[in-house]
């Protein structure tokens, strides 16, 4: 005669034998469990069995783990590139605001920089005389006056013609004009080319931050290269 226990377990048992004919997948997708099924089988077959199915499945497992990371590595590259196309979006509205060019370039060097989370933002414009103008002495935290060639030669860093229009690098810079007076900061930056239309002298955007990550060569520069294409149209209205 069954005892009391036996019944209770015969009971249990039947229960998980039904719920496992009636759903598999819910053993199938739990990886532990599986995992402990194909243990207890290579056991019980012993040692000096080769057992070509569990390595299949361990070369599954292996490549599921793959692609689970790069599944991940996706997604966080994608959060990042949306983050990044927010940040640019709401430079450039800020960018359009100003009603005047002082206030231009004021919200340049404040709102905008600290939207695009930069320790420097400045404007570098070529001037034929190559000196500042008295009349913009008091935007010279955000406005770099230069002499002809300052822009392709800092860009390149003097090692010939510049074929990019956005250079990121990571630098410690010789030039304590570009940055400004945080200059000895400054461990990367990105750099914008800028064309005012014929006749004028080309002008450079400079990003500086004190991260050496934040810009560095083999980083995408679309969203770079489109707030420089908006930059460089409202420069344009300003100098007509």
């Amino acid at each position: 005669m069954a005892s009391a226990g036996s019944a209770e377990k015969a009971g249990i048992e039947d229960e998980i034998r039904a719920r496992i004919l009636d759903d598999p997948g819910f053993i199938l997708d739990d990886r532990e469990l599986m995992q402990a099924l194909i243990e207890s089988s290579d056991l019980s077959m012993g040692a000096n069995i080769v057992d070509l199915r569990g390595m299949a499945m361990e070369r599954l497992e292996s490549r599921l783990k793959r692609l689970e990371d790069t599944h991940r590595s996706v997604i966080a590259a994608a959060y990042e590139n949306l983050s990044g196309t927010n940040q640019i979006h709401r430079a450039v509205l800020r960018l359009l605001d100003p009603t005047g060019f002082e206030e231009f370039l004021e919200v340049l060097g404040g709102d905008v920089a600290e939207i695009l989370r930069l320790d420097t933002l400045r404007l570098v414009l070529e001037n034929a005389q190559g000196r500042e103008e008295p009349a913009l002495n008091r935007l010279g935290q955000v406005l770099c006056v230069a002499e002809p060639g300052t822009v392709a030669g800092y860009m390149s860093d003097g090692r010939g013609p510049v074929r990019r229009n956005v250079v990121l690098r990571q630098i410690v810079p010789a030039d304590a004009r570009i940055h400004g007076a945080k200059a000895a900061d400054i461990r990367s930056e990105a750099l914008m080319k800028l064309d005012f239309g014929s006749g004028r002298l080309p002008g450079m955007l400079v990003m500086g931050s004190e991260d050496p990550h934040q810009f560095r060569a083999g980083q995408g520069t679309d969203l770079l290269a489109f707030f420089a294409g908006v930059f460089e149209r409202t420069m344009r209205r300003w100098l007509s």
